[in-house]
């Protein structure tokens, strides 16, 4: 079987990332913004498949389990004109874990460990700070989750993921995806073992 195409979906904006605040698992709800980022992808994603030929009701669909992820998939799904929960969830494709750095800024996690900031700005990959998980760890479940396709899937989930699954398929050094910008309302298309952004 040919390699599964993906069109990867990251969850629009929350008041979080408009605040540049590390979410990772907290539940944070979409902010308006990110619903108008969501239909927007969802208006790409629309274009792209029928360019592609593809039925959109008979592709399998999963996001990422936080709310920010499942809400972006509804509107996507919405604009689709699918009924908004026909898709599954898999934890796989949960956020990175930032443990006791969740809902703090940059600038605070520095004033708080000047040290363990310094580390993670030079082994941002496989370092955690306390209760988190490192990105080795994600590209690891991401791999896994990869493996697991036997189709072409449309997925919502995450910046980090986004990040993981590159490095995961090859596509990513560790290195070069850390600090990857991975877009809000925009689709990545993974095909034969390359990456296609559009927004």
């Amino acid at each position: 079987m040919p390699a599964p195409v993906i069109y990867y979906i990251r969850h629009g904006e929350t008041s979080w990332n408009a605040e540049g605040r590390l979410q990772g698992t907290r539940d944070i709800a979409l902010n308006d913004l990110g619903r108008r980022q969501a239909v927007h992808a969802g208006n790409i994603l629309a274009d792209l498949l029928k360019r592609d030929g593809r039925d959109t009701s008979a592709l399998p669909f999963v996001a990422s389990p936080l709310g920010r992820a499942r809400a972006t998939m509804e509107l996507v799904r919405g604009v689709l004109k699918l009924p908004p929960q026909g898709y599954a969830l898999d934890d796989r494709l949960r956020e990175i874990a930032y443990g006791v750095w969740e809902g703090s800024t940059l600038a605070e996690m520095q004033a708080a460990d000047p040290v363990l900031y310094g580390k993670r700005l030079t082994a941002k990959w496989t370092m955690a700070p306390e209760g988190g998980e490192t990105y080795a760890e994600v590209q690891q479940r991401m791999r896994d989750w990869y493996d697991s396709l036997s189709a072409d899937t449309v997925a919502v989930a995450h910046g980090g993921t986004a990040r993981a699954l590159m490095v995961a398929l090859g596509i990513e050094t560790p290195q070069s995806a850390a600090d990857l910008l991975i877009e809000q309302g925009a689709v990545y298309v993974f095909r034969d073992g390359g990456l296609k952004k559009y927004s």
